[in-house]
């Protein structure tokens, strides 16, 4: 068996079950498959094959369900890919082939079930990783940030449960201006050299990864610079994004019988860890620009969030949009929630009128990071606060964001109920980094590290 030439890639991890990504290449005349194979820590022997045929239509690559696992366990696994002629191979057949598994053994952590645990995650946005004719300019710039990450992961107590990647995992719109990549072959190249980075492939080989898109997956501002065009650019950008980086999603259900099923038909969704739950939402392809209905979010999904918000029994709510909710820039465009206000003050009402606590909205997008606490002036009970965590690696042609290019001396909005009012919770961050975040019994703490793994920032936020 070969190594992936992508992955392995750990994606949705609940208390018994793991998906893992992984690409193989074609190979002339010849079937291609991927295989994985497991045991629990410590455990001397290995779990049968799990195998899947790789497709071009998914640029070789396949996402393999382990299932019946036990909670809170540490697993190693092998994954590989190999050629056979026969055109079809059974299960039984699979395991009769006398297969060398590559050498190198990954580990995994399944969730676990305990309600009250302390639990951590690492939050992070904005790769920024340049193509030029195919080849990576300065590769280590993009990749360094995941080496820090992976030495945390290391070490962290209470351990990190998973990364978030909350949108502009790639740019496809890199060199828009001198050669902007459109056909398919060009972005799932993109794809391949970033994830196939060695820091990062190493992070996420072991950490369970997910993401959720935003504008440079497709273009700048998408779609509000959309032309009539684009239309070919949209399906290729959405093929590759739904190949590399929603398979391996929870926005794929379960099948009955243990395996994934590859309909895909949104891309927001939602995952549980323990008493914490997240809902990461698509605030970029479902948007209605319509001025009598201006949406960032689309009816379904809307109403999904707020049925959540209202019903869920978790303990603390994680919402994750990729692009900013609240402190609005100064810029005049509206491309964040500003420039959805009505929508924006239905969530919010939304948490104030059922007396929702602990809600924590997560994103990126703007290459600055803050934390920022809102209130409302008539009802002191409502409290929701804003993480945001961008860039891991920033361009050199792209300014970072300050505190001066936020709206921060004046109400979020106004209502004949009373205003909700936000202030900072710190400074903003100016330079490359990511969020750890810790979840305990009676706080969640924020901290911000640079690429070096050097302490930005550190808050604590007390939780009802």
């Amino acid at each position: 068996m070969f190594k992936p030439t992508v992955g392995p890639i750990i994606g949705h991890t609940t208390t018994n079950h793991a998906r893992i990504f992984l690409r193989g290449e074609s190979s002339k005349d010849a079937h291609a498959f991927a295989g994985i194979r497991y045991r629990q820590l410590d455990d001397e022997h290995w779990s049968n094959g799990i195998f899947a045929e790789l497709e071009k239509a998914r640029d070789m690559s396949a996402v393999l369900a382990l299932s019946d696992l036990a909670a809170d366990t540490v697993y190693e696994y092998q994954a590989g890919w190999f050629s056979a002629m026969q055109p079809v191979c059974s299960a039984e057949a699979m395991q009769e082939l006398s297969l060398q598994w590559p050498g190198r053994i990954h580990r995994l952590r399944t969730r676990s079930n305990q309600a009250g645990k302390s639990r951590a995650y690492v939050v992070g946005s904005c790769r920024y990783l340049r193509l030029t004719a195919g080849i990576a300019a300065e590769p280590h710039l993009g990749d360094r940030m995941f080496a820090t990450i992976s030495r945390l992961a290391e070490q962290a107590d209470p351990p990190i449960s998973a990364m978030l990647m909350t949108g502009d995992q790639i740019y496809v719109d890199d060199l828009n201006l001198i050669a902007p990549d459109r056909e398919l072959k060009d972005i799932l190249l993109k794809y391949r050299v970033a994830f196939s980075q060695p820091n990062i492939a190493k992070l996420m080989s072991n950490l369970p990864t997910y993401m959720i898109l935003d504008d440079h997956e497709i273009e700048d501002n998408w779609p509000a610079n959309r032309n009539k065009s684009d239309g070919f650019l949209y399906a290729n950008a959405i093929n590759a994004y739904e190949i590399y980086q929603a398979s391996h999603g929870p926005s794929h259900p379960l099948c009955a019988d243990g395996q994934i099923n590859r309909k895909l038909d949104k891309y927001w969704y939602l995952f549980a860890d323990g008493d914490i739950e997240w809902f990461v939402t698509d605030s970029r392809t479902r948007r209605n620009l319509a001025a009598s209905d201006r949406r960032i979010l689309d009816i379904e999904q809307e109403q999904a969030l707020c049925t959540w918000l209202i019903n869920s029994s978790a303990r603390v709510k994680f919402v994750v949009t990729s692009v900013m909710f609240y402190p609005d820039s100064k810029r005049p465009d509206n491309d964040a929630w500003k420039g959805f206000p009505d929508q924006r003050l239905r969530l919010l009402e939304t948490i104030r009128a059922h007396a929702i606590k602990n809600v924590f909205i997560v994103s990126g997008d703007v290459h600055g990071s803050l934390i920022s606490r809102l209130t409302h002036s008539e009802d002191p009970a409502f409290e929701v606060h804003t993480i945001v965590s961008s860039p891991l690696c920033n361009s050199k042609l792209l300014p970072y964001a300050q505190a001066s290019t936020f709206l921060l001396d004046q109400p979020l909005a106004r209502t004949a109920q009373g205003n909700y009012r936000h202030e900072l919770t710190g400074k903003v961050i100016s330079q490359d980094n990511f969020a750890h975040v810790i979840v305990d019994t009676e706080q969640l703490h924020v901290r911000y590290h640079d690429r070096d793994g050097g302490l930005l920032q550190s808050t604590a936020i007390t939780l009802h």
